[in-house]
């Protein structure tokens, strides 16, 4: 049976489709690899492309990725209510079939070793791949994003990166490379306007701040839609499930008398992570087949 892992990448544009279109054509080009889905949010500017493979092949697909970004975007010229570093922002891979978490963690590694060798990005290695124990929560590296990180490079040992010296690629930033098992990138969309609220319940629930278990999560403003939001990752849902998040978000915006307008799923979620019917107990919007990720399963098995 093949080995197959995936890879859920981060980019720092979520407006120009001419861009992204060139990215998948980037990963698309590398054998045995399918792109499977991709997410586009133009308040985050920011797009999340999910594609799987064989374990030879997954990790220059990410590498092809990452070189095109770094063509097509400049940090600094970005702006999105989402927290980055760089261009590709994110790369972490997940087991699937017949593939470990150390399987991925090599994957991880020798990726981070060729962005920076081939691309002169510095690479800072999260989860299960880090190499330094502050570094495993994602938030930890990323913390005051592209332009403090940018400073401290050049000043703090405690920030310089795990492949590269003291300094980022001028635009495109930084890269952070991980293995991980399946995380659900979940938003809630509050009828609000008011940025406190949406932060005070974020702080409510994650689990830094006492909250629920495997959660993470930041308010954020969506000028295009003139809302607040609550955008959250689900480290592990079968500690922390989509319907106990959705449910203690209600309750809390009931507290604060405000409304959820809908909510939404960034990227594939497993079919055990929903509820028997997601788009009326969690109120997602254009919930679809093609948001469960094992109904991929065919095209890369």
């Amino acid at each position: 049976m093949k080995t197959i892992v995936a890879c859920i990448a981060n980019f720092s544009d979520g407006k120009n489709q001419k861009v992204i279109d060139q990215i998948v054509s980037a990963i698309q080009a590398v054998s045995r690899v399918e792109v499977l889905q991709f997410s586009m949010d133009k308040d985050h500017h920011r797009t999340v492309i999910t594609f799987a493979g064989e374990k030879d092949t997954i990790g220059e697909a990410a590498v092809k990725a990452t070189e095109k970004a770094a063509e097509l975007i400049n940090l600094t010229e970005h702006y999105g209510v989402h927290p980055r570093i760089g261009a590709t922002d994110v790369i972490p891979f997940v087991p699937i079939q017949n593939a470990t978490i150390d399987d991925c963690v090599e994957i991880a590694h020798e990726v981070g070793k060729q962005i920076y060798q081939r691309l002169s990005i510095p690479v800072y290695f999260y989860e299960a791949a880090a190499k330094r124990p502050n570094r495993q929560r994602l938030e930890n590296i990323r913390r005051g994003q592209f332009e403090e990180l940018e400073v401290r490079v050049k000043t703090d040992s405690n920030y310089l990166p795990d492949f590269g010296r003291n300094y980022l690629h001028p635009t495109a930033g930084a890269t952070v490379v991980g293995a991980r098992t399946f995380l659900i990138a979940y938003n809630i969309v509050l009828n609000s306007s008011d940025i406190l609220i949406a932060k005070q319940i974020a702080t409510s629930i994650r689990s830094s701040s006492g909250g629920l278990p495997c959660v993470k999560a930041i308010g954020v403003n969506l000028k295009t839609k003139a809302k607040v939001q609550v955008s959250m990752n689900l480290t592990n849902f079968k500690v922390t499930s989509m319907q106990q998040v959705f449910d203690q978000v209600l309750n809390k915006a009931t507290t604060l008398k405000v409304t959820i307008a809908y909510s939404e799923i960034i990227g594939l979620v497993p079919r055990k992570a929903l509820p028997s019917n997601p788009a009326s107990s969690l109120k997602l919007k254009d919930f679809a087949q093609n948001l469960i990720f094992e109904n991929y399963l065919g095209e890369i098995l």
